[in-house]
C-alpha cells in the first residue's frame, strides 16, 4: 500500500494544479512516488484532451503588458471561474503573454508556435495545463498597440476574479502627466462602453451598409412618408455612429462633450485601442 502524507498531497496538487482526487490516485498508482505520479497525471490528463475538445470555454482572464509605446494583450480562457481564480492559471496566463511580447506577434495563431521555454512553444504549454487542470484551456485572442503613448487598463468585474476586461488605448501628445491621466480615463471609458471602432471612418463599410438597410426596412414598417426615410435612415446610421465609435461617443466622465472633444481639448490624438472582454 502507497504511503504519503497530506503535506506530499498538497505539494503535489500546488505542482500540477489537479484536484484532490485525482492527486491521490496517482499517489496510490505511483506507489507514494511523486515524480512518477505527475507523470500519470499528465498522461491521464493528455488523453482527455480530445474530449474535453468541444467544451465551452467562457471563463478566463485578461493580461497586458505595456512598454516602450508598445501594448500587448493576451486573453486566455477555461470552462469555470474556479479555474480562473486559481495562481496555477494565472501563472499560465503571464507565461503566454510573456512570450507575446517578446516574439512581437498579434495573432494567437501565431503566438501557439513561439517558444516559452526551448522546445517547449505556447500550444504545447496550454497542452500540459489542459490535461493537469482537467479542463480545456485556449488562447482566445492576442492585440498589440504600438503609439507614442499607449494607455492601458484591466478590470475586474468581480474581486474574487482576475481581470476580466482589458483595455490599450494609443496616443500622440501624452507630453505630461496631466494628459497621460486623460488618456487613461479614455482607457477606462473604453472598457465600460465598449465601441467598436476608433472613428467614423474605421466602421467597416459592410456594417454600415446593413445598418442603413434595418434603419430603412423599420422607417417603412413604421409608416413614415416616403420622402421622409432617407433623413430618417441617415439620423439612425449617426445615432450608431453615436453609440458606437469612440470618437463620437459621450464621454463617460461628462455626457455633454464626445470623447473626440475631450481629448482635442487636450492636445490629444487618439491613433488606435484594444478592447477584449472574456468571452465576448
Amino acid at each position: 500500500m502507497a504511503t504519503y502524507t497530506a503535506t506530499d498531497i498538497k505539494a503535489l496538487r500546488e505542482r500540477t494544479g489537479a484536484g484532490m482526487l485525482d492527486v491521490k490516485k496517482a499517489l496510490d498508482e505511483a506507489e507514494g512516488d511523486s515524480d512518477r505520479a505527475v507523470e500519470i497525471l499528465r498522461v491521464k490528463g493528455l488523453k482527455g484532451v480530445t474530449k474535453r475538445e468541444g467544451r465551452s470555454t467562457v471563463n478566463g482572464l485578461v493580461a497586458g503588458h505595456v512598454a516602450d509605446g508598445v501594448g500587448v494583450l493576451v486573453e486566455v480562457n477555461c470552462e469555470t471561474d474556479f479555474v480562473a481564480k486559481s495562481e496555477r492559471f494565472q501563472a499560465l496566463a503571464r507565461q503566454v503573454l510573456d512570450a507575446a511580447v517578446a516574439a512581437g506577434v498579434a495573432d494567437a495563431e501565431a503566438l501557439a508556435g513561439v517558444d516559452v521555454t526551448p522546445g517547449t512553444t505556447v500550444a504545447a504549454l496550454l497542452d500540459e495545463a489542459n490535461a493537469t487542470l482537467g479542463e480545456k484551456i485556449v488562447l482566445r485572442r492576442v492585440a498589440r498597440v504600438e503609439g507614442e503613448h499607449v494607455a492601458s487598463y484591466l478590470h475586474r468585474t468581480s474581486p474574487d476574479l482576475p481581470p476580466q476586461i482589458g483595455v490599450l488605448f494609443a496616443v500622440s501628445g501624452a507630453s505630461d502627466d496631466d494628459k497621460r491621466q486623460v488618456a487613461r480615463d479614455v482607457a477606462l471609458h473604453i472598457a465600460a462602453l465598449s465601441p467598436v471602432a476608433l472613428g467614423a471612418d474605421d466602421v467597416d463599410e459592410a456594417t454600415l451598409a446593413a445598418e442603413r438597410r434595418i434603419a430603412e426596412e423599420t422607417a417603412r414598417n413604421e409608416g413614415k412618408p416616403e420622402q421622409a426615410v432617407p433623413r430618417i435612415v441617415e439620423g439612425r446610421v449617426k445615432g450608431y455612429l453615436k453609440d458606437n465609435v469612440l470618437l463620437e461617443q459621450p464621454y463617460s466622465k461628462d455626457n455633454k462633450r464626445t470623447v473626440g472633444a475631450v481629448l482635442t481639448e487636450a492636445g490629444l490624438t487618439a491613433t488606435g485601442f484594444a478592447r477584449f472582454r472574456v468571452g465576448a
